[in-house]
């Protein structure tokens, strides 16, 4: 009889560096079945109020987000539909919704349908656990629900309290270990980022190691640029994408292999409603604070080339002088001291006159003014500036200082 074989699994075995990591993929995957029992408790729930209503539930999270949802039926407008294949809902939705303070509501909110947004009558029971709420229950009022059927949904939904407790719970776990390994990615310590980089990939928030790009965005609203790094992650695929939003900006690392990092780009504008900057692609994760900072550089210039009309999308790749000049780190004042006595209307004027090649009738043209008004400016900046405009060296220190006064502006 042969002899028994004996397998020993090490850290090293598995290609993980380090103990901690091997005790991450533990976690995780007692987490993950933790997880997949509770939504299960879940799903025959929803399963079982729907079965009890006669009609269709969808759940969702306190942030909107959908959790589960019973089999669909006529009728199913745009916005349902839509719920449920991209697993959120539009910013456009829940503001319409905020305006019936469902998320202050402690009793069940009838809202009217809204053509524009293909939206038919809803009644949304809210779930709260104390004083926490956890998330909503919706129904489709057509045809209406009476109020007895109203309150017989109240005390079906009463059961979600826990399993949606339980799931937030989870959820929130989840999302916090994610959002600390992204974090260590950005930290100044090498070491820290290249155990953030092991974390990320054996806890398998992505595929694996490897080129990836940022995604910078600016935070107006947290919760719709949540919802909107969260689409554009389901945009991306599974395991292609990773985020965090911090105070100031919402950042997406999109691993190659899925979506062009352009594509995702425009996608976020689109979600988000704002400007995205995009940094350039980096070999591995624990280099991905470069592409960070190149997309927060990026993000913070009025646009890409100084027309008010461009893209929402600004590429880092495409910057060309500014490149220059944040990599150099030098201040206005430090390639020109002039700059700084230039008010702002000559000091555009400058500007316009010296992208256009020093063409007096282009620059006119441009700034909708006169010919002898711009002429006017021009000898005026030059005398306050201390700058002779016949000297090509002198217009280049000159316009490379104006360029430099766009670095760091808000975009």
């Amino acid at each position: 009889m042969p002899a028994p074989i004996t397998v020993t699994l090490t850290t090293s075995t598995l290609g993980l560096g380090s103990a901690p990591v091997f005790q991450q993929l533990s976690d995780l995957w007692r987490i993950g079945s933790y997880t997949c029992r509770m939504r299960d408790e879940l799903q025959l729930l929803v399963d079982r109020i729907a079965d009890r209503m006669g009609r269709p539930v969808l759940v969702e999270d306190r942030r909107q987000r959908v959790v589960c949802y019973s089999a669909q039926a006529e009728p199913l407008d745009e916005v349902r539909r839509d719920s449920i294949l991209r697993r959120s809902t539009t910013p456009e939705v829940i503001a319409f919704f905020a305006r019936f303070e469902i998320l202050r509501a402690r009793h069940p909110v009838r809202t009217p349908a809204e053509p524009v947004l293909g939206l038919l009558p809803r009644v949304c029971v809210p779930v709260w656990h104390s004083d926490l709420l956890l998330g909503f229950v919706w129904f489709v009022d057509s045809p209406a629900l009476s109020d007895a059927d109203v309150n017989r949904a109240v005390g079906l939904s009463a059961d979600l309290a826990l399993a949606l407790y339980r799931v937030n719970l989870l959820g929130e776990l989840t999302a916090r270990r994610e959002a600390d390994a992204v974090r260590g990615l950005l930290a100044d310590d090498p070491a820290v980022r290249a155990d953030a980089a092991t974390s990320v990939v054996g806890t398998e928030m992505l595929e694996s190691d490897g080129p990836c790009t940022a995604l910078v965005v600016p935070v107006g609203d947290p919760a719709v640029v949540e919802q909107a790094l969260v689409a554009t992650r389901r945009y991306c695929g599974h395991r292609y994408a990773v985020h965090l939003v911090r105070p100031a900006q919402g950042l997406l690392l999109v691993r190659s292999g899925s979506i062009a990092p352009a594509d995702a780009a425009a996608h976020l504008a689109e979600q988000a409603e704002s400007a995205v900057g995009v940094g350039d692609t980096v070999s591995r994760l624990a280099d991905a604070y470069r592409s960070v900072a190149q997309a927060a550089q990026a993000l913070a210039l009025p646009t890409t080339s100084g027309d008010p009309a461009s893209s929402r999308v600004a590429l880092w790749s495409q910057l060309g002088v500014y490149r220059v000049l944040a990599a150099a780190g030098l201040g206005p004042t430090e390639l020109h001291p002039g700059v700084d006595r230039l008010p702002p209307d000559l000091a555009a004027t400058v500007e316009a006159y010296l992208d256009l090649a020093g063409d007096a009738a282009a620059t006119a043209a441009r700034l909708r003014i006169h010919r002898t008004t711009l002429y006017y400016r021009l000898t005026r900046a030059a005398e306050l500036s201390s700058v002779d405009l016949r000297d090509g060296l002198q217009r280049l220190q000159l316009h490379l200082a104006l360029k430099a006064t766009h670095l760091g502006s808000p975009r």
